[in-house]
C-alpha cells in the first residue's frame, strides 16, 4: 500500500492519509501542492469539509522565515500552553501563518486558494534548492491558506498529519509541500470514520494509507538492514 500511495502522490493524485487510532483518528485528503487546481480545492471543501492547509518542510520554513503561530502569538499572551493540545501534549501545534497570494482578490475562492498553494510550493522548492526566495513579496497575511510548519525531526519528533505528509513527500522525491484537508462526516460533523474513509477511497479510486504504514517505511529507510 505504501508504494502505491507514494506513486499516487508523485502522479499528482489525491491520497487519503489516516494518522493513528490513538492520536486524532482522522483521515485527510493529501495532494502535492505544486499540482493543485481549483477543482482539487473544490473536492476538498465539498467532500472533506475540514480546514484546507498546506504543510511545508521544516528546512524550507526556516529559510522562508515562517514562525510557529504559537511563538508569534506569545507576545500577546494568547499562545497555547504546554499540554493544551489533547492529542499531542508533547509538542505545540504546527500552525504558522495564514496567507493569500498578492494576486488574489478575496483569497477564499477555489481559484485564489489554488494560486496561493501553487506559489507556496514554488517558494518551498526555491528555498530548498538555493534559489531566490521572496516569500513576503509574494504573499500577504492574514489570508485564507493556513501554513503548517513540520517539526524539524519530522516523524522522529512529531507524528501529526503535517509530518506524515511531508515525510511521504520526501520519500516520494517531490517538492515537500503538501496540501491537506480533514474529512468530516456530513451527519455528525465529527471526523469521518476510518471505515467510511476507506469506502470513499474505494469508490473514487484513491489510495488509503495509514500512519503506521508510513512510519514503518520511514524507519526502514533510516535503519536499512
Amino acid at each position: 500500500m505504501i508504494d502505491e500511495a507514494l506513486d499516487a502522490l508523485r502522479d499528482g493524485k489525491f491520497i487519503l492519509l489516516y494518522d493513528f487510532d490513538d492520536r486524532e483518528g482522522e483521515t485527510d485528503f493529501a495532494i502535492r501542492s505544486d499540482v493543485v487546481t481549483p477543482r482539487h480545492i473544490f473536492q476538498m471543501r465539498k467532500d472533506g469539509g475540514g480546514l484546507i492547509c498546506t504543510a511545508v518542510h521544516p528546512v524550507a520554513a526556516i529559510r522562508l522565515g515562517l514562525p510557529f503561530a504559537s511563538d508569534a502569538l506569545r507576545a500577546v499572551a494568547v499562545a497555547e500552553r504546554e499540554g493544551d493540545i489533547p492529542y499531542d501534549r508533547k509538542n505545540h501545534s504546527s500552525f504558522s501563518l495564514w496567507v493569500n497570494h498578492r494576486n488574489t482578490f478575496t483569497g477564499i475562492t477555489d481559484r485564489d486558494r489554488a494560486l496561493t498553494v501553487n506559489a507556496i510550493a514554488e517558494q518551498v522548492k526555491n528555498a530548498l534548492n538555493g534559489g531566490c526566495v521572496n516569500f513576503h513579496e509574494v504573499f500577504r497575511t492574514p489570508g485564507h491558506m493556513a501554513l503548517l510548519r513540520a517539526a524539524e525531526g519530522l516523524l522522529d519528533q512529531r507524528k501529526g498529519q503535517t509530518e506524515l505528509s511531508i515525510a511521504m513527500a520526501e520519500m516520494a522525491g517531490i517538492t515537500p509541500a503538501v496540501t491537506i484537508c480533514e474529512m468530516l462526516d456530513d451527519e455528525s460533523g465529527n471526523a469521518l470514520t476510518k471505515s467510511d474513509a476507506i469506502r470513499y477511497a474505494q469508490k473514487h479510486g484513491l489510495e488509503f494509507i495509514e500512519g503506521t504504514e508510513v512510519m514503518e517505511r520511514w524507519n526502514e529507510q533510516k535503519n536499512p538492514h
